[in-house]
């Protein structure tokens, strides 16, 4: 993904999510994603998918159970 892809992609989770503190980094050795932070704290990757003509994003977070004893 280039920097003006990754950036409306940013764009659009802070509204989605209402959130400024998302931010969404270049990979580093990848071009076909990208990842998602809230903060500092990494929370998953975004992928892009062209297929026939049509492009778009997947949004994969994977929730820890260690992660759902602290609420």
């Amino acid at each position: 993904m280039n920097k003006t892809e990754i950036a409306k992609l940013e764009a659009y989770m802070r509204r989605t999510f209402a959130n400024d503190t998302l931010s969404v980094r270049a990979r580093p050795r990848k071009d076909d994603s990208a990842e998602v932070y809230l903060g500092e704290e990494f929370i998953g990757v975004l992928y892009r998918d062209e297929d026939e003509g049509e492009l778009s994003w997947n949004f994969t977070m994977a929730i820890l159970e260690v992660d759902l004893e602290t609420v």
